[in-house]
């Protein structure tokens, strides 16, 4: 049969790893431990901003969660589907380059709609990083090797979630201490020089990207996929298709039915009734001075609460656009409930990891009243230990679980991970004194990494080659926005309102519940529905 996208050619999945994926492999995880270096910063630096800067905890949700969150989410989805299509080393070389110069101009910041602005570029940037990545990592790997890929991939973002800790607060910390106030280069506070320092790697790691080479789409899973011949025409289309307001152009050039159109409007006025909901129980319980871009000014969780219904809209022209114009991709998508129920899993557990990675920083600081410095070496550097030792455990032993039960092996190590983790959380923010958080912590973490790579593994495993550029996409929109766009702003919001960071910290954790009782169901239909992929693709003999 001949191949076009939608009817790929099958043959025998490969079992060996192809030329050059172990050198892939290491540059892709460097991208994600630099794009989790870029993106986490912000927490270690966050008591210096939040002074110079005049803001507070909910503030600093926004920057860190809700701002980077639509841009980045909302990006995912043309680059993913450019990942389907073009090379995927030179867009990853490329994305780099973007958010480098994005966090380099965090240094150069000076008001809270800079840095706003800084940090949606570096959403921008960041976006092609799991799409990108993800896919083309998966065409030098085979199947029964992704659960260790995976792994080496939560590793990376792990170094890069320390390395973020330990170069942001001693970069900031020597500067500080170099120069007396007003004296520094430039008048540059430790802060905006960490940015700077943050950002010098990204430039160098984009020239080894734009030389990787491109490896057959889709032969290590015996799915072999030709050349997309409009892949750029592709991207800007669904970017179009989704963003608000020019999704109703979109709707019309395809001549979409009455019946789509409402429904797309309903969605929009339930959206807007929510999110204006959700605004004003944020407004009465933790009020805020509004903030300023120029010669503007919103409240807080108005922008909060704007953001994230921007970016449910989003999700919901996206599912629209792929129904209307790549029918299999949707069949697939929507047909896979195991799919569906991993994507929902990774975004409550994202609440959570996000919601606590944020504050962490500061509730060393406040609560053991450690120095900067101080809590950058110690934390960074036991946080990106345990975070890279973990998945290396997990993500090899959930492959030999896979083969012996096969699906239900994965998700029986999710289920471990992230059932148990919440519980442990209590045990470890209640220690007495630094050293006993330290020690409580390693156990913590060890555990929480579990979760990554089975998961991951599950749900790329539900899609054809071709569609996991897409598929990291939509997953990515979903999880960014409900997940790190709502976990630091909740958090912030209830430390601002409370005035207890602890409290605020582990009362996201109330989210594991729906957590285990999913993992509880992809476990029992995992095989079912991976066995059922190319019957719902349309392609099987």
């Amino acid at each position: 049969m001949k191949a076009d996208v939608t009817h790929p050619v099958l043959s025998a999945p490969a079992r060996h790893v192809a030329r050059g994926g172990w050198y892939a492999l290491a540059l892709i995880a460097l991208t994600n431990a630099m794009s989790l270096l870029d993106r986490q910063i912000l927490a270690i630096l966050a008591p210096a901003i939040k002074q110079d800067l005049a803001i507070g905890d909910a503030e600093m949700g926004l920057l860190f969660g809700t701002v980077f969150a639509l841009f980045y989410a909302l990006f995912s989805l043309p680059v993913g589907r450019l990942a389907d299509g073009w090379l995927r080393g030179r867009l990853l070389s490329l994305s780099i380059l973007f958010w480098s110069a994005a966090t380099a101009m965090a240094g150069m910041t000076s008001s809270f709609a800079m840095l706003a602005t800084s940090r949606l570029c570096v959403g921008i940037g960041e976006a092609a990083t799991q799409p990108a990545g993800t896919s083309l990592i998966y065409d030098y790997w085979p199947r029964h090797r992704r659960g260790f890929v995976m792994a080496v991939m939560a590793s990376a973002i792990a170094l890069g979630l320390g390395g973020s800790l330990v170069l942001g607060g001693l970069a900031a910390q020597m500067w500080s201490d170099a120069f007396a106030p007003g004296t520094a280069p430039f008048g540059l506070k430790g802060w905006q020089f960490a940015f700077l320092v943050a950002a010098a790697p990204g430039f160098v790691l984009s020239l080894f990207l734009w030389r990787l080479r491109e490896p057959e789409r889709g032969a290590m899973d015996g799915i072999a996929s030709p050349p997309d011949p409009h892949p750029f025409r592709a991207s800007l289309s669904l970017l179009g298709a989704v963003t608000p307001g020019a999704h109703w152009v979109a709707m019309a050039l395809r001549r979409t039915s009455g019946r789509s159109l409402a429904l797309n409007l309903g969605a929009l006025a339930a959206i807007a009734a929510l999110m204006i909901l959700l605004a004003r129980v944020g407004m009465r319980h933790s009020p805020r001075p509004p903030l300023g871009f120029g010669a503007f000014t919103i409240d807080p969780h108005v922008l909060q609460w704007l953001v994230i219904g921007v970016g449910m809209l989003v999700v919901v022209n996206l599912l629209q656009g792929v129904k209307a114009r790549d029918s299999q991709a949707f069949r697939v998508i929507a047909g896979s409930p195991t799919l569906i129920m991993a994507m929902a899993v990774g975004t409550l557990q994202s609440t959570i990891n996000y919601g606590m990675m944020a504050f962490n920083p500061s509730f060393l600081i406040r609560t053991y009243h450690l120095s900067l410095a101080d809590t950058a070496l110690q934390f960074g550097l036991l946080s990106a230990a345990t975070g890279i030792v973990g998945p290396l455990l997990w993500g090899p032993l959930s492959d030999r679980l896979h083969l012996r039960f096969p699906g239900g092996g994965r998700a029986g190590i999710a289920l471990l991970s992230m059932g148990l983790s919440p519980l442990l959380s209590f045990w470890v923010y209640w220690a007495p004194a630094p050293g006993d958080f330290y020690a409580r912590f390693v156990v913590y973490s060890l555990l929480l990494t579990g979760w990554m790579p089975p998961l991951y593994a599950i749900l790329y495993d539900q899609v054809l080659p071709r569609m996991r550029g897409l598929t990291a996409s939509l997953y990515l929109l979903v999880m960014t926005i409900l997940g790190m766009g709502v976990g630091p702003y909740v958090v912030g919001l209830i430390s601002d309102a409370t005035g207890d960071l602890r409290t605020a910290m582990l009362s996201i954790n109330v989210v594991a519940l729906p957590i285990v009782v999913l993992l509880l169901l992809i476990s029992r239909r995992v095989a079912r529905d991976e066995a059922g992929l190319t019957i719902r693709a349309g392609i099987a003999d």
